[in-house]
C-alpha cells in the first residue's frame, strides 16, 4: 500500500484525512469536559488534517504533483556546464 501515486496522495487517502479531521475538529469544539489544552490540541489538528486533505484535492483537482521530485530534472537544465562557460568566455571576450 503506497501513501503517494503520481505525485499525490491517493483518493481514499484524501478523503479519510478530510473526514477525520472535521471529526476532530468538531469533536474538540462539542466535548466540553475535556480539559482546555487537549480541545485546542485536538482542534488544531483536526483543521490541519482538513487543511491537508483539502490541499492535496485541490492539487488533484488541477494537476500539481505536490509530492513528486520533478523538480529535480528542472533544476538539472539551469545548471550551467563548465564547458559551455568557457566557450561563450572565449567567443565573446577573445582579443
Amino acid at each position: 500500500m503506497k501513501l503517494t501515486a503520481d505525485g499525490n496522495f491517493p483518493r481514499w487517502l484524501r478523503v479519510l484525512s478530510f473526514v477525520s479531521g472535521l471529526a476532530i475538529f468538531v469533536a474538540s469544539l462539542a466535548i466540553e469536559w475535556l480539559p482546555r489544552w487537549i480541545r485546542m490540541f485536538c482542534f488544531l489538528l483536526g483543521f490541519g488534517m482538513m487543511a491537508i486533505g483539502g490541499f492535496t484535492s485541490r492539487a488533484h483537482m488541477l494537476h500539481i504533483k505536490p509530492f513528486d521530485n520533478s523538480y529535480k530534472k528542472a533544476r538539472r537544465t539551469y545548471e550551467v556546464d563548465d564547458r559551455d562557460k568557457s566557450n561563450k568566455d572565449d567567443t565573446q571576450g577573445g582579443a
